[in-house]
């Protein structure tokens, strides 16, 4: 009697699914922040899937309801999960930064680090890179000092392009540079017909790299009737409100500074403004400031806060010879794609045979010999088979002091 070995049971590896977010995920995620996941935030205005948890909730119908038909508002909950097993694995939230949608950003990463964060971040992110067709570049923004998030990026091919450093001015700070009167005489409110000076302006203020990544054109600096009005319903609910304004020098007609500060009118949060300025009028950013400093006097005392990239030395040096505090420091990385087109015939390389190979190399055609043309020029005639040899078998052309003369005593 035989006896047969066992045959070992092969582990088959679960399967990924990758789909949109639902409303039942909100809790799921819910619970994996509570158990400590994996994040990795870069700051937007979009509803962050980490911090408005509750007011994804409550407008999450509308939500999808603006994601159905094309509008400005159409990528505010663009999110997907890594599912295993009706296990929830990692959300990724994405958006588009300018109105093209050639620019996309990564806003929050969330994983389970018992599943494995760097494997189920690098499945989020490879699927966006392939799904969203339309994005040309990446960009996301990290804290210096999250390594965790930093070698999850550089692994799918992130690479830095600038560095951010975000600051702070508080309350006192704040109503000393508003007691001067600002020298502003060309302050001028920002409409849509100021689209394209404001587009210049920011075209000149960034580096040619980071101007390409971002990639905005006129139509990003200009507002819809619809969007003017989902954003007078969204500072209304927030209780926020909008101020911007630009500087016009009239000798180059060109904008030469900008500034949008968004304020809390009920002092429940900080101030944020977006300040661009030419680098060529550096000079203006006391003005600017001290302008944006007298706007908030009207409102319960908040502090403001704004960005500075390090290819913006001057307005850095500024902010700290005001006292103002740096209370971030972050990375911001890009990443272009390339999508790769299919080819209509797949052919493998192990099939490859050498006459197949060296078939390609064949003409078209065959070569038809042509008519060979000698220039009357030539030191030496051409050679006739008609003409006779003398004795040696030489032509009577190939002699010495042999040259056959026409009647004029010429040769021929």
């Amino acid at each position: 009697m035989t006896s047969s070995t066992p045959t070992p049971p092969t582990s088959m590896t679960p399967t990924i699914d990758i789909r949109p977010i639902q409303y039942r995920d909100l809790d799921n995620i819910e619970s994996l922040l509570q158990a400590d996941a994996f994040t990795a935030k870069s700051p937007s205005d979009q509803l962050d899937l980490a911090l408005d948890l509750d007011r994804i909730r409550q407008r999450y119908g509308l939500l999808k309801l603006l994601s159905l038909f094309p509008n400005p508002y159409r990528n505010s909950l663009r999110a997907y999960v890594a599912q295993c097993d009706r296990r929830l694995l990692g959300a990724i939230q994405v958006s588009p930064v300018n109105r093209t949608s050639t620019t996309w950003r990564v806003d929050r990463a969330i994983a389970d680090p018992a599943a494995g964060s760097q494997d189920t971040g690098t499945i989020l992110l490879r699927h966006c890179l392939q799904a969203i067709w339309e994005a040309r570049t990446w960009i996301v923004e990290v804290e210096v000092s999250d390594n965790t998030a930093m070698a999850l990026y550089r692994q799918n091919g992130f690479q830095p392009l600038a560095q951010m450093t975000y600051w702070t001015i508080e309350p006192e700070l704040l109503a000393q540079l508003g007691e001067r009167e600002p020298d502003l005489p060309n302050l001028t409110p920002v409409s849509n017909s100021d689209a394209q000076l404001l587009y210049q302006l920011d075209t000149v203020s960034m580096p040619p790299l980071v101007r390409q990544v971002f990639d905005r054109h006129i139509l990003d600096f200009k507002t819809s009737l619809f969007e003017s009005i989902l954003s007078g319903i969204k500072q209304w609910f927030a209780k926020t409100e909008v101020v911007s304004g630009y500087v016009f020098e009239p000798q180059r007609k060109a904008a030469i500074g900008y500034f949008q500060i968004r304020l809390s009118r009920d002092g429940g949060s900080h101030h944020e403004a977006q300040l661009t300025v030419h680098p060529a009028y550096t000079w203006l950013y006391p003005e600017l400031l001290a302008q944006m400093a007298r706007i908030t006097q009207q409102l319960p005392p908040q502090s403001l806060r704004l960005a500075s990239t390090d290819y913006q030395p001057e307005r850095e040096e500024y902010l700290t010879s005001i006292g103002a505090e740096p209370i971030a420091n972050t990375l911001l990385m890009s990443r272009s794609v390339w999508h790769k087109l299919r080819e209509t015939k797949q052919v493998a390389l192990e099939g490859l045979q050498l006459s197949d190979v060296l078939g390609g190399l064949q003409p078209s055609r065959k070569p038809v010999p042509g008519r060979m043309i000698w220039s009357h020029q030539s030191p030496q005639p051409v050679k006739d088979e008609r003409h006779q040899q003398n004795g040696n078998g030489d032509c009577p052309q190939d002699q010495p002091n042999h040259h056959p003369q026409n009647g004029n005593g010429d040769r021929p």
